[in-house]
């Protein structure tokens, strides 16, 4: 699959900004982030999958996840567990921005599953 910049596709990433109510909302999203990752351990094409927490931003959520190509992200959004962390996000959250990333170069983790 070619990307935009050209060369070959060898990873499909996301990049989600989320921004949760309050900080009870933020705990609450937190724990459904962790219920829902015990079950994106055991996804062979979820090759990355990290929760970050923004310097000086208490209330935002930032993940980043790859996925070994748009299959593997398909079988990711197709999980029970998925399907349940996407519906009960909505009442933790003001605000959900999504980013669709092409890899262009860098380093990342090689694949366990080749």
């Amino acid at each position: 699959m070619a990307n935009p910049g050209g060369s070959m596709t060898r990873g499909y990433a996301l990049h989600v900004r989320f921004t949760t109510r309050d900080a009870d909302s933020a705990a609450q999203f937190d724990a459904l982030v962790e219920r829902t990752i015990e079950g994106i351990r055991s996804e062979p094409g979820t090759l990355v999958y990290v929760v970050h927490v923004p310097k000086d931003e208490p209330l935002v959520r930032v993940f980043y996840e790859l996925y070994a190509d748009p299959d593997a992200f398909q079988a990711h959004e197709d999980q029970a567990h998925t399907k349940a962390f996407l519906q009960e996000r909505e009442q933790y959250l003001t605000a959900t921005e999504v980013t669709f990333l092409y890899e262009k170069a860098g380093k990342r983790p090689d694949r366990e599953d080749t």
